[in-house]
């Protein structure tokens, strides 16, 4: 008998296109607008496709003080910080490249998950998913141009956005998730918190722009809409239903697309590096995957066997 792709899937799938693409979209709102609104645009338009979302669905925001303190620090880790490090970096390096980088998030989210949420301990054939993707990435990174002067700044920045998704992802399962809340509920009162943050860093700190081109304006539009708004609502989705690891490897699939886009659409440069990086970044998140599901699956079969 066959087993089920898990439910969870095609919102993977989803997710890491739509992340995959939001590299280009950075890469062209920079050319017109600073990085800090760059991250502010998109913020503040996801943050209106969800509550619209939310308000349809009659989903009321949370009323819990504390849950408001949690999503006030996952709209840091999650996107006030990374969305402006990510803006801040693509002035410097390639979309490709800060895609690759953002590779990186599996393996930072590893000893946060394994501290925040002792029951997802990773066994070995997990490991082993998140060693292959990290190699995938190694050998992606290995094309990419010398770290050197103001390159090395935009990868470190990158880098460090890495680092605080990685933290986010395992933040987000602990604190938030087991709310019991609906996935637009949380993703919607999340992004009111991080428009919130970087009205008022972005209002102080940056002027509007003289002049706002077509392609800059769809840019932030898609950032904010899909990037943004649909995307975070598919992340809390997976996060519930698969955990913070198996969340985390989005990202693993995420350089296939930007590369893709970065290469077809920015004219950015293509190596052997990344035609073999790939393939090793796809094994290792279904090896991860792979685990998941037959644990999943196991549980389901025990709790329909109980009385």
């Amino acid at each position: 008998m066959t087993s089920r792709p898990p439910r969870w899937l095609a919102a993977y799938v989803g997710l890491a296109a739509i992340w995959g693409l939001s590299f280009l979209f950075i890469k062209v709102a920079d050319r017109a607008l600073a990085p800090l609104q760059v991250a502010f645009g998109r913020v503040a338009l996801g943050c209106a496709v969800v509550c619209a979302i939310s308000w349809l669905g009659r989903h009321r925001l949370p009323r819990e003080p504390r849950l408001w303190v949690h999503l006030a620090v996952a709209a840091l880790l999650m996107n006030t910080a990374p969305f402006t490090l990510l803006a801040y970096g693509e002035q410097r390096i390639t979309s490709v490249s800060a895609g690759l980088w953002n590779a990186m998030t599996p393996l930072l989210a590893l000893p946060a998950t394994t501290w925040l949420i002792p029951s997802e301990r990773p066994d070995r054939r997990k490991v082993a998913g998140l060693a292959v993707g990290f190699v995938g990435a190694v050998v992606l990174l290995g094309a990419a141009p010398g770290l050197c002067g103001k390159t090395l700044t935009g990868d470190e920045m990158c880098l460090a956005a890495a680092c605080s998704y990685g933290l986010g992802y395992p933040f987000s399962r602990r604190f938030i998730s087991p709310s019991g809340l609906a996935p637009v509920t949380l993703a919607a009162g999340q992004l009111i918190c991080a428009t919130a943050q970087l009205a008022v860093i972005s209002g102080l700190v940056t002027s509007p722009p003289a002049t706002l081109p077509w392609s800059a304006a769809l840019s932030v539009l898609a950032l904010g809409a899909a990037g943004t708004g649909v995307a975070y609502i598919l992340n809390y989705t997976i996060v519930r239903d698969a955990g913070a690891i198996v969340a985390s490897t989005v990202t693993y699939v995420i350089p296939i697309f930007s590369t893709v886009a970065g290469v077809a659409l920015l004219g950015e440069r293509l190596t052997v590096g990344n035609v073999v990086g790939a393939p090793l970044i796809v094994a290792g998140a279904a090896l991860t995957q792979q685990r998941r599901s037959e644990t999943r699956q196991r549980a389901d079969e025990m709790a329909a066997r109980s009385p």
